[in-house]
């Protein structure tokens, strides 16, 4: 059944991104001038929808295990939604001066070619789950998700001294190597464990 929670869960995730980047585009620019109410009401209003939908990826999966309800458009769109939700946060994440581009464009990679083989384990009779690393990657991100949503409503300035010249901002850069790293890590991970499939790569 297509029409069960989680599966509304997972088309919700992807209505919300969109509502999240329309409404980020047009809240004004990170860095720049102090933004006006309308511009921090928008901000407010599109981080709590991104932590809305970050959220959902987390839940849509374990109920639809949890109740039993498991079906092939879920298998198909619910992986398609976190592509598009993380497709959407890097965009903006570099956009705001808060990512260098070519992090975001290795996370990306990396996400792309795991669906990749995901799919070529599918045609095999093989499914290939998340694994403990696959996990810790996903939390990171949604951390980071959340930190730079909280620097972009003002919640704190992230470019703030804490001490001796020592700045949140430089956490926060530790911080997305360590998601870089995390990432480009459990991606190979995949790799090597399911390296049979690229090694013995003539259809059955």
């Amino acid at each position: 059944m297509v029409w069960n929670f989680p599966n509304i869960l997972t088309i919700s995730r992807i209505v919300l991104t969109f509502i999240f980047v329309i409404l980020a585009s047009n809240a004004g620019v990170m860095f720049a001038e102090e933004p006006t109410f309308t511009e921090m009401t928008l901000r407010w209003i599109a981080y709590v929808c991104a932590i809305i939908a970050g959220l959902t990826d987390f839940a849509d999966g374990y109920l639809a295990r949890k109740w039993n309800q498991q079906s092939d458009f879920g298998a198909l769109f619910d992986p398609l939604a976190d592509k598009i939700f993380a497709t959407a946060t890097m965009i903006l994440l570099v956009e705001f001066d808060l990512m260098p581009a070519w992090m975001a464009v290795v996370i990306l990679s990396r996400e792309f070619l795991v669906t990749g083989l995901r799919s070529m384990a599918l045609k095999r009779g093989r499914v290939i789950a998340a694994d403990r690393w696959g996990k810790v990657k996903t939390a990171l991100q949604m951390a980071a998700v959340f930190i730079a949503g909280s620097a972009w409503t003002e919640i704190f300035d992230i470019k703030e001294v804490v001490c001796g010249g020592f700045s949140l901002w430089h956490l926060w850069k530790g911080m997305l190597y360590l998601v870089v790293f995390i990432t480009v890590a459990s991606g190979v991970r995949y790799f090597y464990n399911n390296r049979d499939l690229i090694l013995n790569h003539d259809e059955k």
